[in-house]
């Protein structure tokens, strides 16, 4: 569509440096946890004022990994939202772990008031889901964490440049996740991950966890998982990281229109925004009246609206394992049946921003 939320051709428009560092990868064979990888974790550091960083194979693995890597297995119990992707869910399943949903706020993210209500003997971990790269009240929740000494793990897949009260996104936990999929803010040419963490042992753990758990070549310290990030998608990765603060700042722009402008219309209800958070705008969204036929209205007119999401998690397929029913978490249901996704990246123009109004005062006039 004319106004998508696809915008990878423009992404790499221009890749011939890229290119160039491919091909010198493949004339030296420096395929696996090559230089690159070492560099792009570095760069991770950087950012996110972490002490480590480590590199895997998506999003999904560096939540999986770490919650392996705070021991989490078979018959424990993970703390979290039903707001949110698959993966999140996936990787508490796939790790041995029963999901323990909990609801969110107005904002979309879990609320922590919430949380101590839900935790058990069984409870191992608190992952809260920063979502659309809104750090969660992560002071509310590591209050709690720390009077049950839970570890907390931040899916931070959507919130890379992310800042709360200063801080960055990965701060707070005792590991944050970050994906570089290729519509994440920051993207490379297929699916890759990262971890990031304060704590040398954890670290320790994870480099085992991500390769096989091999100290070298010829020893074994346990028996793990292959979830190495390719030194290919890292050479792309290191060169997206260098405009991260360019792609953030036109994204925070592109929101900041579209709050003025849409908060005149009275169907449209836009959360709140804080000064104290930096939230990065993986995705936009909004709460609207008439959901689907407006839907329906902007496709006609060329603009690529979304839903994220329209089921909960609890309300999957999937999730009749878990028992979960309609009415359970109603904040969650009522916002999947309200929530509209519009266009926010870095390639929207001004006056693609301005026609999406346009539309939608149009919709509702």
């Amino acid at each position: 569509m004319p106004i998508n939320h696809n915008y990878l051709r423009q992404q790499f428009e221009n890749s011939e440096e890229i290119f160039e560092d491919i091909k010198e990868l493949v004339l030296n064979g420096d395929f696996t946890l090559g230089d690159a990888v070492d560099e792009l974790e570095e760069e991770f550091k950087k950012i996110t004022g972490s002490n480590y960083a480590i590199g895997v194979g998506s999003g999904t693995d560096a939540i999986f990994l770490s919650l392996k890597a705070m021991g989490v297995g078979e018959g424990d119990e993970v703390i979290t939202t039903p707001y949110t992707f698959f993966a999140t869910i996936g990787a508490i399943v796939t790790a041995g772990a029963r999901p323990i949903f909990v609801d969110i706020g107005l904002d979309y993210n879990i609320d922590p008031s919430k949380i101590k209500n839900s935790i058990s003997n069984k409870t191992k971990a608190i992952l809260p889901v920063h979502w659309s790269g809104l750090i969660c009240d992560m002071e509310y929740i590591s209050e709690i964490a720390n009077k049950h000494n839970i570890p907390i793990i931040e899916d931070a897949c959507h919130a890379i440049n992310a800042k709360r009260m200063g801080k960055a996104a990965g701060y707070f936990g005792s590991s944050a996740c970050f994906s570089m999929h290729p519509l994440k803010n920051l993207n490379v040419w297929g699916d890759g991950g990262m971890i990031v963490t304060n704590d040398e042992k954890i670290h320790n753990k994870l480099v085992l966890l991500r390769n096989h758990g091999l100290i070298n070549r010829d020893l074994c310290e346990m028996f793990a998982y292959n979830s190495r990030l390719d030194t290919i998608q890292a050479i792309v990765g290191k060169h997206l990281i260098k405009k991260i603060n360019q792609i953030t700042a036109a994204r925070i722009s592109n929101a900041t229109f579209l709050d003025k402008e849409l908060s005149k219309v009275s169907q449209v209800s836009i959360p709140k925004r804080s000064s104290n958070n930096k939230q990065v705008f993986h995705i936009y969204v909004i709460r609207v009246k008439e959901r689907d036929t407006l839907l329906k209205f902007l496709i006609k007119n060329g603009i690529d609206a979304k839903i994220h999401y329209p089921i909960p998690m609890h309300l999957q397929p999937a999730s009749k394992i878990f028992g979960y029913n309609e009415g359970d978490f109603p904040v969650t249901e009522k916002i999947c049946k309200e929530v509209i996704s519009l266009p926010v990246h870095e390639f929207i123009s001004k006056e693609q921003r301005e026609f999406v109004v346009e539309k939608i005062k149009e919709f509702y006039s």
